[in-house]
């Protein structure tokens, strides 16, 4: 049998990026966490902890983080019908990895009713839609928003629908740039705003206009100062047109290229065996994500 105290050290050292902070959430001492880390191993008979900066888990380690998610989320379900068993009567924490440009649009409407109705406290983790599943499969959250279809084993995903993102610019900067009009062939040698190593959409939107090449461009892992960039003439960038529909209004932003959007299927991944939380979650993300999302 498990010793969840054992499993609970291992999540929240993962979790909290360290055995420091891991000690403060779980009310411990730091030797004791470490102690727990080591007891842990010495039953499964092998490393379930890279110790590294932050820490992360082995092959092993990523196994019991999916099974002690799981777990949770499935007590919460036993505790609805047992309350008895639910001594603190504490809300339960989701841990969801998300892309940045979700978090800053469109997310928070979506899933704010149902967070206070059902009494969830979100742990979100910040990643690119290209590369969030891969916190699913270290086993370090119960649920993704990415932009990758095929879900790890042990979990579903479903299509929410697409962010629409739009190639924009300041005026002061097609002026600067693009004085005789556009011209896609002058892209690589203009400056261009990219969100970070594992963010390619600038890419396929050059890839579009029949450009291969490598382009000039800063490097901006922040939705809010990626748009601040792009209003301040620093580079063209694609942006989610949910987050600049009164600066196109307005005419502070304009496209490069006239209506060429290009649209980013977002998916929905949760464990199969989540319990009734994830799965209330999931639908309610199914229907109400449409409210801001391009239908695909």
């Amino acid at each position: 049998m498990f010793d969840y105290k054992l499993l609970a050290a291992l999540a929240a050292v993962i979790e909290q990026a360290g055995f420091e902070r891991a000690a403060q959430v779980l009310g411990l001492s730091q030797s004791a966490i470490s102690q727990r880390i080591k007891l842990l191993e010495a039953r499964v008979g092998q490393p379930v902890l890279i110790r590294a900066n932050p820490p992360t888990p082995t092959d092993v380690g990523r196994r019991l983080l999916n099974h002690v998610q799981q777990v949770r989320l499935l007590e919460r379900d036993l505790q609805s019908q047992v309350p008895a068993l639910d001594e603190e009567g504490m809300p339960e924490r989701l841990r969801i990895a998300l892309n940045a440009d979700s978090l800053a649009t469109w997310w928070a409407g979506a899933v704010g009713r149902f967070c206070a109705d059902q009494q969830v406290l979100l742990d979100l983790v910040v990643e690119d839609q290209e590369v969030g599943l891969k916190r699913m499969r270290a086993g370090e959250v119960a649920a993704c928003l990415c932009g990758s279809e095929r879900p790890v084993a042990g979990a579903r995903s479903i299509l929410l629908g697409a962010m629409r993102y739009r190639a924009l610019a300041s005026p002061a900067f097609m002026a600067r740039y693009f004085a005789e009009g556009f011209d896609a062939r002058r892209l690589p040698r203009t400056p261009a705003l990219v969100f970070g190593p594992d963010d390619f959409l600038q890419h396929r939107y050059l890839a579009s206009l029949g450009i291969e090449d490598g382009f000039l461009h800063h490097l901006c892992p922040s939705s809010e100062g990626f748009l601040r960039m792009t209003e301040a003439g620093l580079g063209w960038g694609l942006v989610p047109e949910l987050q600049v529909r009164e600066q196109l209004a307005s005419g502070c932003l304009v496209e490069i290229s006239a209506d060429k959007p290009i649209d980013v299927p977002l998916y929905w991944h949760h464990w199969r065996n989540g319990g009734q939380l994830l799965g209330q979650l999931t639908e309610h993300l199914h229907q109400t994500a449409r409210q801001w999302l391009v239908p695909l």
